[in-house]
């Protein structure tokens, strides 16, 4: 986010480029962290249905590939969406992105 940038606002514009859909609903916030590499990460949830036929549509990024080729190629920013178990989320997050489950959990 941009300083002074509502973080929510900025939220719902990541997730609806990110997977192809207008989030709506009841936003919980459910706080932030700070990674390894010292990312914050701010983090949100909502409840809502997928809507019928869901294809997950995600903006690109443009990227030089091969390395050092001069050749430049467009990418997804999100390769493919995945809903899972709370406690197969918890396996497949980085370790110090669990405890948004748990805030969430509390919700």
């Amino acid at each position: 986010a941009d300083d002074g940038e509502d973080l929510l606002t900025r939220a719902k514009i990541e997730f609806e480029e990110e997977v192809g859909i207008a989030p709506s609903g009841e936003w919980i916030q459910i706080g932030s962290i700070q990674q390894k590499g010292g990312k914050v990460v701010h983090a949100w949830a909502f409840e809502a249905d997928l809507p019928h036929g869901f294809a997950h549509q995600s903006n690109t990024f443009e990227l030089e590939w091969p390395p050092q080729s001069g050749k430049f190629q467009q990418f997804p920013e999100v390769d493919r969406v995945a809903f899972f178990s709370v406690a197969e989320a918890r396996l497949k997050l980085k370790p110090e992105q669990t405890s948004f489950l748990d805030r969430l959990m509390k919700c």
